[in-house]
């Protein structure tokens, strides 16, 4: 087991109701929020009024700045800092899924750094102060809730790539499922297949911790559970509950401990595939993950093995992929690009693919991907 620390300091408020508290606990940070979100849904699940309102009835003035994309582009966090300094805003509240809480975090770092957005992610400038971010959720995937980490695009560049810094954790978080309700089954599906995939970046990570892998392996038979009698029935709740708290835990540190860190490998070709096709994340996962099973399943059996054996007691890595394949597919999340009209069968356009693979450095920080395997992965999620 390797060394490691504990620490995460969000307080996460959960249930029904919690946004009501948004304006007391805004209020310990000023006057003025920056509030952001994406392109309207939030408006139609009642989370901007709830969180505005809350905002208003503390007395906190608000600026907004909207259109967040979901895969977000450095773009809007580098117009949404401008605006946050020429405001002096004193705090940034972000309403809205993995991609508004990402770029928020960016944006949190960006205001008193007063550098370009991609010189910090990048780090060409290391942000020595952020301004405090609260964050209410309206999708369960990403876990960004709960963690310090942001992912953020740069399409001038054809890169994607995550961040991570202690000063972008939220102060607090607020997570009613209520606001989920509303989320599309592609959407949801997508967000079920980002949690499963997360835990799974941690299982293949380095180290030896076997209480952590009881906790993952939970986390993603939650998912297995759940997920599925979710997409039957959205508008049950308490299924939601379920799936919003796994989507957290399987991000917010807990996954980690005892090993150096996650894998990651699998993220880094589904970075590649959205910032050529706009894929959604979570869809390409679903497409990336059978493929990174296949080329690895020869290569690491044993751990790919452990997985089975804990999840459906089958260690025969061919079954462990069948499995995850068949999951996918019964929630109707794409196993091949070519469900999601994507045709890379050219070799030109392989090639093309494979170079913006070679610009963001694809690969697991654990499972080494070359670049000769670049192209038997594209084979595989053609």
């Amino acid at each position: 087991m390797e060394n490691f620390v504990m620490y995460n300091p969000v307080k996460l408020h959960f249930g029904k109701g919690v946004v009501e508290k948004t304006g007391k606990s805004a209020s310990e940070y000023g006057k003025k929020a920056l509030l952001v979100y994406g392109r309207g849904s939030v408006k139609h699940n009642g989370a901007y009024d709830d969180t505005a309102g809350s905002l208003n009835e503390a007395g906190i003035e608000i600026v907004e700045y909207t259109g967040i994309r979901p895969n977000p582009v450095v773009e809007d966090a580098d117009r949404a800092a401008d605006l946050g300094r020429r405001e002096n805003v004193d705090m940034i509240v972000a309403v809205g899924g993995g991609s508004v809480i990402d770029c928020a975090k960016v944006i949190s770092v960006a205001v008193p750094c007063q550098r370009p957005a991609w010189e910090l992610v990048e780090g060409a400038v290391k942000p020595l102060s952020g301004i405090p971010l609260l964050a209410v959720l309206t999708l369960a995937a990403t876990g960004t809730e709960m963690n310090a980490n942001a992912v953020i695009q740069n399409n001038k560049l054809m890169k994607k790539v995550g961040f991570k810094n202690n000063l972008m954790f939220p102060k607090h978080s607020f997570l009613d499922s209520s606001y989920t309700l509303t989320v599309p089954a592609n959407y949801t599906a997508y967000g079920i297949v980002d949690l499963v995939a997360h835990a799974l970046e941690a299982f293949f990570g380095n180290g030896d911790s076997t209480l952590t892998d009881k906790f993952t392996l939970n986390i993603i038979d939650e998912a297995f559970e759940y997920g599925p009698k979710l997409m039957n029935d959205l508008k049950n709740h308490e299924l939601r509950e379920k799936i919003m708290f796994a989507a957290t835990c399987a991000l917010n540190g807990m996954t980690a401990w005892g090993r150096k860190g996650h894998d990651w490998g699998v993220h880094a070709i589904g970075h590649v595939l959205s910032v050529i096709y706009d894929i959604p994340h979570g869809a390409s996962l679903s497409i990336a993950y059978p493929a990174w099973f296949k080329l690895f399943k020869d290569r690491i059996p044993k751990r790919i093995g452990q997985l089975g054996k804990g999840l459906f007691n089958h260690a025969n890595p061919d079954i462990v992929i069948d499995r995850f394949e068949k999951y996918f597919s019964g929630m109707d999340a794409p196993v091949k690009l070519s469900q999601l009209g994507v045709d890379i069968s050219a070799k030109d356009v392989k090639e093309k693919v494979t170079d913006v693979m070679v610009k963001n450095k694809v690969s697991g920080f654990n499972y080494e991907i070359d670049q000769d395997d670049y192209m038997l992965l594209l084979e595989m999620m053609e």
